[in-house]
């Protein structure tokens, strides 16, 4: 650890809050872990650069709950473990820091490039650098009193609420060691620090206070600090109790191998596997979180692996199984599995969406594979593949957009080109995926190709996306045609209903094969020929 301790302004506000109370408080968890790494990594790497970005603040302490919303009046506990939300808006205000009120822009709907916010880099490179849009996301601050060692129900809850008196019992019932860290800050810091909260609290580069180490105590009770300095994910206490309490935690061990690429602990890894089956008492939401947040990291193929060999995978997506040892020709020099998941692994969009649909884009390959003179085929296996993606995503309690995401990214997949296809053909491509899913389905159609052991693009689809930036000006839906539903009645005295949408298709689909029609003149022309046919 450096010579100060990098943390949020707000943080040191609520345990200058609850300490001047006359109550214990400790920072816990994830931010304790994560500040921790950054500075084993700095050490190691020789720099005194801080790049911290840690927004996830738990902390623990004797006080109850009411007790702490007496404090923070602004606060609410709104879940049945009593933990005490605080939002950084109340808390800065509660602090009397006065912020900067950041603006949220929504870029505009067009299909113009030099406005267009979701395009895949290579359709870029003639667009004009734009103001970026600022988004700010508003932190949580979460406070727990302590609680003891409580008796669980169905592999997944405690059966009751049970406060404990000390940290230490607090501590005993956390998941992992390197998660069972609590760091407090002295008294007489706090109090030094009383009221001085004008540190950087820009968007950008969130502020942080350093203090000084001779401020800090890290309690460590159960080797965490060892753990992370050998990069180890172990339980506290023996594995498969912890996991006999709440069977998600399993998929948090794997999480966080993948998340912060360390090992896991032999016993602890061998409790995984002796005891996976427990996963079918956890929710779909559950799962959900977590497997996309491992998807998600740096290791993605590494986590797929690990759940299979632990025998996690089969107990939430059993369909990505067969694809073991199915074997594919052509360009393909492995299975349809080894692919799926080295697709997966080169996949250059971070959205969890994109690349479980990546993961997901030949699952129909197992149920579609037959041998033709001696060659395997897989004829609409992007059909059948995108009605399975869509039940699994469908298990897993994603939303209906994503739902409909991942349907649709592993149903046009296998999207190909031929240089003597008409533009209209590539408008009518592009309206089919939707402009807002080009960047998905490039990145899908990258990760697929690398994981092929081809090269990341090819002359074709280099041309395709050439011909794809010409077409960003042309009408893409209803709203681009130059007339619209109460034009079309008053000038041909029509009435509202049913008619008037079937004319508006009609005209759009001519449209679209002839941008050159879309005035309005020439579209009431064509409206009163198909009104009279």
């Amino acid at each position: 650890m450096k010579d100060f301790f990098p943390i949020r302004p707000e943080a040191v506000f609520i345990l200058q809050q609850l300490v001047a109370a006359g109550y214990e408080a400790f920072v816990v968890g994830g931010a304790v872990r994560d500040t921790l790494l950054e500075s084993t990594k700095n050490k190691q790497e020789g720099t005194s650069v801080y790049l911290n970005a840690t927004t996830d603040y738990d902390f623990t302490t004797n006080a109850t709950p009411e007790k702490i919303q007496e404090l923070f009046p602004e606060s609410f506990c709104e879940n049945e473990f009593g933990t005490v939300s605080i939002s950084q808006e109340h808390l800065l205000a509660q602090m009397q820091v006065k912020t900067v009120e950041s603006t949220s822009t929504t870029a505009k709907k067009s299909f113009d490039i030099q406005q267009a916010t979701k395009l895949h880099t290579s359709l870029e490179k003639n667009k004009d650098s734009a103001e970026p849009i600022s988004q700010t996301k508003q932190l949580l601050f979460e406070i727990t009193t302590y609680r003891s060692q409580e008796k669980y129900e169905d592999f997944r809850k405690p059966t009751s609420l049970q406060w404990g008196s000390t940290l230490s019992e607090d501590l005993m019932r956390r998941d992992f060691s390197i998660n069972a860290l609590a760091v407090e800050i002295s008294p007489e810091y706090l109090e030094q620090a009383k009221g001085d909260w004008l540190a950087d609290l820009s968007n950008e580069y969130p502020g942080f206070r350093n203090v000084p180490t001779a401020a800090i105590t890290v309690v460590d009770e159960h080797q965490g600090l060892d753990d992370l300095d050998k990069k180890i994910i172990r339980t506290v206490g023996g594995p498969s109790e912890r996991f006999a309490e709440d069977a998600l935690r399993m998929l948090r061990t794997i999480r966080f191998s993948v998340q912060l690429n360390m090992s896991i602990d032999p016993e602890t890894f061998d409790a995984l596997t002796q005891q996976a089956e427990l996963l079918k008492h956890i929710s779909g939401e559950r799962i959900r979180d977590e497997f996309l947040k491992m998807i998600s990291s740096n290791f993605p193929k590494e986590a797929v692996t690990l759940l299979d060999e632990t025998g996690l995978l089969k107990e939430f997506l059993p369909e990505l199984l067969a694809a073991k040892e199915v074997q594919q020709g052509g360009h393909h020099t492995t299975d349809v599995w080894v692919h799926s998941l080295d697709a997966l692994d080169s996949c250059p969009s971070p959205d969890p969406i994109v690349r479980l649909a990546t993961l997901l884009h030949d699952i129909g390959k197992p149920v579609t594979y037959e041998l033709s003179q001696g060659k395997p085929t897989f004829y609409n296996h992007e059909v059948v593949g995108a009605r399975i993606a869509k039940n699994i995503a469908q298990r897993l309690k994603l939303s209906k957009k994503e739902i409909d995401r991942v349907f649709l990214l592993v149903r046009h997949h296998m999207f190909y080109y031929q240089p003597e296809n008409s533009d209209a053909s590539i408008r009518r491509f592009m309206r089919k995926v939707g402009i807002e899913n080009l960047d998905d389905i490039l990145a899908l159609r990258e990760g697929d190709r690398l994981g092929s052991g081809a090269r990341k693009t090819s002359w074709r689809l280099e041309e395709m996306k050439e011909r794809m930036h010409e077409q960003l000006h042309q009408p893409m839906d209803l709203g681009d045609l130059a007339i619209n539903g109460s034009e079309l009645m008053e000038a041909l005295s029509l009435e509202p209903g049913p008619q008037i949408g079937k004319l508006l298709h009609h005209l759009f689909e001519l449209v679209l094969d002839s941008p050159e029609l879309n005035q309005k003149e020439e579209l009431l022309k064509l409206a009163r020929v198909f009104t009279q046919s």
